[in-house]
């Protein structure tokens, strides 16, 4: 490595593995953690509306901790830098500052105008997915579009892999593509995130998972009607097609079900895998479970895809039998496809089938595990598309208004991509106070009608700090 790449690693990595000593021995059989992809504050608020007509009703709400995160990245290039020129700053006050601005804000869907500095200022300098997941996963802040890869251009470790090493099992669980960058971001390495086919290479040859699920079926449209000839692209989802023709063949370590019925077998405990114990789930959709089916209300939903929970309960039934524990990321990754395209039913779908991913994680602690032995976490990577109440033109910040269960809140969009707003973050079980040792205060979270004691946040980064404290291995080990 040269001189500039050393020093700027260090530069790069220095405000994201500086932490309080770590656990000594383990606290944690088990780590799972839950992203709601581009969700919010508001998305989760309007989810519970529409479905319980109340907040406080889902079950992270009764999780002992309740704290915020901030998503920024390390830069906002698309590729390595070798430099920490035009690193990100992040001052939480900022967010909160309700001048004045006539500013406008260029969308993919349209112009939005500015209102107030701070939604400028969190419309700015946001983190892409990749750069997200990658900090949730490896706890270093990098550029938009690396996968567990430095802005100097190296690998870095996940903890998908320190969970292997420890003994534990891996599962990466989505409702999007398993190569889309948040699964990614637990499974694999790469320069790029569009770098499907190499991804998803890597998940198969490797072995390193022992359960992956999501969609990227090559033999299947977005609308969930079947091709018989797809051209090459299709496969890059899946790794091209010779991986694909190995995988479905029987020729690598994985099992391969694609049928709604198998995975509910699965999820059922029911399935038999033959000689294989390892399993890759690629629903018969390339794009989402639900999200890119025809038209843009919510239900009508397609027949031939399982919701999310029943993905979560198989990749769990898999995983469980590991007797030293196991590390599971669950993501609702098509939230964020229904904030890029301000779809309110369709996110608050989205929302609900991941919400519903929770429960079913809960269920399986307190029936099948317990509090004592396994650590949740549910967050989301970044927010999207700044929704907010309908007077948030006049009012910043101002929370959609319920209407009831059953009928759309009333809202505002203010953006149709990425945000670097504080979003929120709960645990529950074995190594949970970890966020709440290291969290920062920011008042200026009263704006959304928080207690004192939840206005506090953490860095992204700190989620993996969390899961190796729960697991207790040492912050580093192995790098």
């Amino acid at each position: 490595m040269t001189i500039l790449k050393k020093i700027a690693l260090g530069l790069c990595l220095a405000s994201a593995l500086v932490s309080p000593a770590l656990a000594q021995s383990p606290q944690a059989k088990n780590v799972i953690v839950l992203i709601t992809d581009g969700a919010g504050m508001e998305t989760w608020r309007a989810a519970s509306y529409f479905r319980h007509g109340a907040l406080g009703h889902e079950a992270y709400d009764d999780f002992d901790v309740k704290v915020f995160a901030s998503t920024h990245p390390l830069n906002t290039s698309n590729e390595p830098t070798n430099t920490n020129d035009g690193a990100v700053t992040f001052d939480p006050s900022k967010l909160w500052d309700k001048t004045g601005v006539d500013t406008v804000f260029e969308g993919n869907l349209g112009n939005y105008q500015g209102f107030f500095a701070g939604y400028d200022y969190s419309r700015a300098d946001y983190t892409d997915s990749a750069a997200a997941a990658t900090a949730l996963a490896s706890g270093t802040k990098t550029y938009n579009n690396a996968i567990n890869w430095s802005n100097t251009g190296e690998k870095l470790k996940h903890i998908g892999e320190y969970a292997v090493e420890s003994g534990r099992s891996l599962g990466v669980v989505t409702s999007v593509e398993w190569t889309h960058a948040t699964p990614a971001g637990f499974l694999g390495h790469n320069v790029s995130r569009n770098d499907y086919e190499g991804l998803g290479k890597e998940v198969v040859d490797s072995g390193l998972a022992t359960v992956v699920m999501g969609t990227g079926h090559p033999y299947y449209k977005g609308d969930g009607t079947q091709i018989s000839n797809p051209d090459d692209k299709a496969f890059r989802f899946v790794g091209g097609k010779e991986t694909w023709e190995r995988l479905t063949s029987g020729q690598t370590e994985y099992a391969h079900i694609e049928t709604k019925a198998d995975f509910e077998a699965l999820a059922a405990g029911k399935l038999n895998l033959g000689d294989k114990s390892k399993v890759i789930g690629t629903v018969q959709n390339i794009e989402t479970l639900q999200f890119n089916r025809p038209g843009v209300t919510a239900g009508n939903l397609l027949t031939n895809t399982p919701d999310l929970a029943t993905l979560t309960r198989g990749a769990i039934n898999v995983l469980e039998k590991n007797d030293k524990g196991f590390f599971l990321m669950v993501e609702g990754g098509a939230v964020d496809w229904a904030a890029h395209a301000n779809n309110l039913p369709r996110l608050i779908e989205e929302q609900i089938d991941f919400n519903e991913a929770v429960e079913a994680v809960v269920e399986w602690v307190e029936k099948e595990s317990s509090w004592d032995e396994t650590l949740v976490i549910v967050t989301t990577d970044h927010g999207n598309g700044l929704l907010q109440g309908p007077d948030s033109n006049v009012n910043a910040y101002s929370p959609v208004i319920n209407q009831g269960a059953g009928a759309l809140p009333l809202v505002r969009w203010n953006s149709d991509t990425h945000t670097r707003e504080l979003v929120p973050l709960y645990a529950h079980g074995a190594g949970a106070d970890y966020f709440v040792t290291n969290a920062k205060k920011d008042a200026g979270l009263a704006t959304y009608d928080v207690p004192e004691e939840n206005q506090v946040y953490v860095d992204n980064t700190d989620v993996f700090r969390a899961a190796l404290n729960a697991f207790g291995i040492k912050d580093g080990e192995g790098l």
